[in-house]
């Protein structure tokens, strides 16, 4: 379905032993959830390779700076002088951020940081790390761990799209949605919708 050209086209600044190491995967889990069109594909890629950094990030980086935690979670950063007790420390930073939501316990808890975004599209929280885990009859210490492998990665992504119907969204070209559904917003925009003008341009010729 997809190969190292088409990677390396799209993703111009990651190494190519990077990139060979997720493209088997890639083909498997886009085979096993119908990602069989080039709207689907070009969705798929477009939004994977944003949330990752173009496959080189499968655990999301939460070295803020102070200024950074203000701009970014400012609703759990109301000060300056906040800011600066939990900046440049992610761990820290993870706990207070997704502390008592998605079924994580408190900030004392650690679930913040133990189940911070992973994976190709930054699955996050205890609740969606829990229904991963289950789904492919794995602990959750173990998920965790396989999460950032490349196999993992793609595993948790095709998951998370298979589960919110994303296809759905390709179809019916409604990217806007399809985005929002997966970073609750329309951070990165922009560079989704290269990617995948890109993509689609790049399938259509194959």
């Amino acid at each position: 379905m997809i190969d190292l050209t088409l990677l390396q086209s799209l993703c111009p600044r990651t190494k190519i032993t990077v990139l060979g190491q997720y493209a088997p995967a890639l083909n498997e889990v886009m085979e096993y959830y119908e990602m069989d069109s080039p709207l689907r594909i070009a969705g798929f890629l477009s939004q994977i390779i944003h949330e990752s950094g173009a496959f080189n990030l499968t655990k999301e980086n939460l070295n803020y700076s102070a200024d950074g935690l203000r701009k970014t979670f400012g609703k759990y950063f109301p000060t300056m002088e906040l800011a600066n007790q939990y900046a440049r420390q992610p761990e820290k930073i993870a706990n207070r951020v997704y502390a008592n939501r998605m079924h994580n316990g408190d900030e004392a808890s650690g679930d913040g940081y133990r189940f911070c975004g992973r994976g190709l599209i930054q699955i996050t929280g205890r609740e969606n790390y829990t229904k991963f885990a289950a789904a492919l009859d794995m602990s959750l210490d173990s998920c965790v761990i396989y999460m950032e492998t490349p196999e993992g990665a793609c595993s948790s992504a095709g998951w998370f799209w298979d589960t919110n119907q994303l296809n759905d969204y390709c179809d019916s070209g409604d990217f806007i949605t399809l985005t929002k559904r997966i970073n609750g917003g329309t951070n990165g925009i922009d560079d989704r919708r290269r990617v995948y003008d890109q993509a689609i341009s790049l399938l259509n010729t194959l």
